[in-house]
């Protein structure tokens, strides 16, 4: 079981920001990546076609024989994992629930949350943090332009900067003591932000999430024992399109191509 790979999915390259951070804490585990980019971005899709979806990649993770898949994604965290988590035999770690009650502790009184129209609409985060921490407040905007803006390589386009500064304007009128990247592609855009506000107001949940993982793996006696690790990246759509977007967090060299028709709603 020590040996086995950790399974890490998202809707695109947004899930490279966790995939990094872990790769630093974890430098010896063997890892598959599924960017599933035919059904891109997730954020527009309704719960039945997430529960789809993420049942489907659960089940690709499965047939690898994976000992824990990673939730990269926070809208399918926010929507699906209650719906699949007592389904599979493996560890899955979802990046909302696991980073929430961590930022629930850190003393902060307002919280701001970028996230997709999914993520917001469930007010995933905002149960969460106040399930352990009733007194802090938690102003929610979705951004749903933004995943596109990342996945197209549109980072440093002036309509993109012009949109970014149009929400990070609407987000600081709520005084936020931090603002959460509360969706995998937003770290992409920190050079941008970082223009409008200091880069340590905003919380990447890769950082917290990748460290509860190590903490849980070691705790579970379950990293890896061989030092020959190796990691597999697969797409559901357009891997050259993928490896370009990805090169700002990771230089992906190969990506095979997994279209499985079941993935597709």
């Amino acid at each position: 079981m020590n040996n086995k790979p950790i399974g890490i999915f998202d809707s695109g390259v947004g899930g490279l920001s966790v995939f990094s951070e872990l790769t630093n804490l974890l430098p010896d585990e063997n890892y598959i990546y599924f960017g599933d980019t035919a059904n891109l971005p997730y954020g527009s899709k309704t719960k039945e076609e997430l529960i789809h979806i993420s049942k489907n990649i659960f089940d690709f993770f499965q047939h690898k024989s994976v000992k824990a898949v990673v939730m990269a994604c926070n809208t399918t965290s926010a929507i699906v994992y209650d719906e699949l988590k007592n389904d599979y035999d493996f560890k899955i770690y979802p990046v909302v629930q696991n980073v929430s009650a961590q930022i629930a502790n850190d003393g902060y009184k307002n919280i701001g949350v970028f996230a997709t129209n999914a993520t917001i609409n469930s007010h995933a985060y905002k149960k969460e943090i106040q399930n352990y921490n009733k007194e802090i407040n938690v102003y929610e905007i979705a951004c749903p332009e933004w995943v596109s803006i990342v996945e197209n390589s549109q980072i440093y386009e002036l309509s993109s900067i012009g949109n970014i500064k149009l929400y990070i304007d609407k987000m600081l009128k709520n005084n936020p003591d931090k603002i959460i990247l509360g969706c995998t592609h937003y770290p992409y855009l920190l050079d941008i932000l970082s223009k409008f506000v200091p880069k340590n107001m905003f919380i990447n949940p890769a950082i917290y999430l990748a460290q509860y993982i190590y903490e849980d793996l070691a705790y579970s006696n379950l990293l890896n024992t061989q030092k020959h690790a190796e990691t597999k990246f697969y797409v559901s759509s357009n891997p050259e399109q993928f490896k370009k977007a990805a090169q700002i967090f990771y230089n992906v060299d190969k990506v095979e191509e997994m279209f499985l028709s079941k993935l597709c709603v």
